[in-house]
């Protein structure tokens, strides 16, 4: 398995705030898509340019989720950014897509940033997407690198009036997107697991360089998932804490639940990095096995050959 290398845009030298997509152009162009709704009613739309979701943002009566695929036109999201008042260091936190999990709260609005891993069944390898959130009022608008179907499901359950979502404001719109991006680790995590599992067979029965490569690479990946989930245990502590202006009080109970899904998150990672320690040191043992295997046939061999070779050489003198 060979390592992914995108190669990404630097930022070194610029000024703080320079509005500099980093990550690697994943989308032909950039997608809309809006869902207005209360407990009664709910409506899902499509607008087709920038000025269309201003105006959409701008008429947030009812509870209005404005979702944007795509992060590589810099102007348009900075168009949109700027409608929405954010300040300019958002702004690059949105287009900088190696950003630290957080949540932070500026004078009118949220920002949080969360990061999404999904398992590549085509190289069966780990990817990551940054999702940007900003928080204002009755409207709640995210930022995805690419169309997934990672907050699917909170679109249905709006749609299909399933659970709270159309009974509780923007705030609990928020928490539920959180909580399908931290669901989604429990998936990825069931398949990484899976693969220790397989990598530990391979190893008992027939270790060899390829086995060491996948080994290195498992770990790898595991301190990549360490960087991308760890910091998601703060940011979720932080969104509880936050002020009843901003998080009613009666969320944060479903809050408190969701961080403790982050710590079974962060357990199950710590044990996927110990079992990984464990994995190199028994392949370590299993190869020192098998070279004790073959010295040992080679040690019968010479004690076989060693009588004979006296014996050939004493009756060959002359």
């Amino acid at each position: 398995m060979r390592r992914k290398k995108n190669k990404k845009r630097s930022k070194v030298g610029m000024a703080p705030g320079t509005p500099i997509f980093t990550g690697t152009q994943k989308m032909s162009q950039i997608g809309f898509s809006v869902i207005r709704y209360n407990e009664d009613s709910f409506e899902v739309l499509e607008p087709q340019t920038t000025g269309e979701v201003i105006r959409f943002m701008d008429s947030a009566e009812k509870i209005t989720w404005v979702n944007i695929d795509g992060l590589h036109d810099e102007k348009t999201v900075e168009e949109l950014c700027m409608a929405l008042g954010m300040h300019k260091l958002s702004v690059e936190d949105i287009l900088s897509v190696s950003q630290r999990p957080k949540i932070e709260e500026y004078n009118t609005y949220i920002h949080a940033v969360i990061r999404n891993i999904n398992f590549d069944e085509t190289d069966n390898s780990i990817d990551y997407e940054q999702i940007s959130f900003i928080l204002k009022g009755n409207l709640l608008v995210s930022f995805q690198e690419k169309t997934g179907n990672v907050l699917e499901s909170v679109k249905t359950r709006i749609c299909e009036n399933k659970g709270s979502v159309r009974k509780k404001g923007a705030d609990y719109l928020l928490y539920a997107l959180f909580d399908c991006v931290i669901d989604q680790y429990f998936s990825v995590l069931d398949k990484f697991g899976d693969k220790l599992e397989d990598l530990e067979t391979q190893l008992l029965d027939n270790p060899n360089k390829n086995t060491l490569n996948q080994l290195h690479n498992l770990r790898r990946e595991t301190l990549g998932l360490r960087r991308s989930i760890y910091p998601v245990r703060e940011m979720i502590g932080d969104f509880e804490k936050m002020e009843e202006q901003l998080v009613s009080n009666n969320i944060k109970v479903f809050i408190r639940d969701l961080y403790d899904h982050s710590l079974q998150v962060i357990e199950t990672i710590e044990i996927f990095r110990d079992t990984t320690s464990s994995l190199l040191d028994l392949y370590i043992n299993s190869v020192s096995n098998r070279t004790n295997e073959i010295m040992k046939v080679l040690t019968i061999l010479t004690s076989i050959f060693i009588p004979l070779t006296f014996l050939t050489g004493l009756y060959g003198m002359n």
